[in-house]
């Protein structure tokens, strides 16, 4: 900023001078009192390690129960994920040497059937023995084009995402699959 004038410049460094000498005696010992500020405050006692303190060791009875029910939930769900992998049932490729494995992922279900022209369309029940929702079935069926769809406690579920395609017959998809690489 440019002054015109140069009496005006004066009147503000003449300003500026007042503030600073009026603020000095605040600044006398300044330094001394930060020292002694700094030198008697204790690290341990700052409120964020006292928060951290008051959630890893808590002085709530209420809270350490909690506490207690939450591990026992976690070691209980870790001990469910564990033994669920290291005692998992047989996968679908090596399941499916021993036949067409049909599988459908329904949780929730209570019952699921599969239906098709190889059991003249009368339903044969899956099963999901793990609970997982995944219910599954073997059927050894010759080589050839097979038209099915599943009943998901008893509606029609005509388009398996495990098909060769879909047909639709009647309003209704089916599923097809060919078994053994004949495509006719």
């Amino acid at each position: 900023m440019r002054f015109e004038n140069w009496r005006d410049e004066e009147l503000i460094r003449q300003a500026i001078a007042d503030e600073i000498a009026a603020a000095e005696h605040r600044l006398e010992g300044l330094e001394k009192r930060v020292m002694k500020a700094l030198a008697t405050r204790d690290p341990s006692r700052s409120p964020w390690r006292r928060w951290l303190r008051s959630l890893i060791a808590p002085r709530s009875p209420a809270l350490r129960l909690g506490y207690a029910l939450a591990g026992a939930l976690l070691f209980l769900g870790l001990g469910l994920l564990i033994g669920r992998f290291a005692f998992a049932p047989e996968p679908l490729p090596a399941l499916a040497q021993e036949g067409t494995v049909f599988a459908l992922a329904a949780p929730g279900a209570h019952k699921v059937e599969v239906v098709g022209d190889f059991s003249a369309w009368k339903p044969i029940p899956l099963a999901d023995p793990d609970g997982d929702g995944v219910w599954t079935l073997i059927l050894k069926l010759p080589p050839g084009r097979y038209e099915y769809a599943f009943l998901v406690d008893g509606r029609w579920v005509g388009q398996d995402p495990n098909a060769d395609e879909y047909v639709r017959t009647m309003g209704d998809y089916t599923s097809v699959r060919y078994i053994g690489g004949d495509s006719t």
